[in-house]
């Protein structure tokens, strides 16, 4: 397995730098596979969405999209991929920030019974309950 960075899985997704998404993309096809997976970590997967939301200024709908192509791609480990999905669907079906719901979720998955939170928003996701 080997480790991939935020800046080369966003080359991959981006194909913004000719140079760069190149070498990305002769990775991707020649050295990854199911059997010697690319890793990405839960870190690596919010400085994606913090970079595709605030320096990118893509929309919930277009970061969701990104994800799954992740999700759904065998050469790719995803580090609780089973949580990011949820954040995912959370992400898509307006219900939350990808973060608070991948917090919720990884919370959940750690065995708490719910969230704390001072974000209202935030309450709308599963698991969540506002501090009073």
């Amino acid at each position: 397995m080997i480790g991939l960075d935020t800046n080369v899985i966003l080359r991959y997704l981006l194909q913004d730098d000719p140079d760069q998404a190149r070498r990305v993309n002769r990775i991707v096809e020649r050295q990854l596979s199911e059997e010697n997976p690319g890793f990405i970590s839960l870190v690596t997967m919010l400085e994606i969405v913090w970079v595709l939301r605030s320096l990118l200024k893509r929309s919930a709908s277009e970061i969701a999209s990104h994800l799954e192509g992740l999700l759904a791609a065998d050469s790719l480990e995803i580090q609780n991929e089973q949580q990011v999905f949820e954040a995912v669907f959370a992400l898509k079906r307006g219900m939350g920030e990808f973060e608070d719901a991948l917090i919720g979720a990884v919370n959940v998955w750690a065995g708490c019974s719910h969230t704390l939170t001072f974000d209202r928003r935030a309450t709308r996701l599963p698991h969540f309950q506002l501090v009073l």
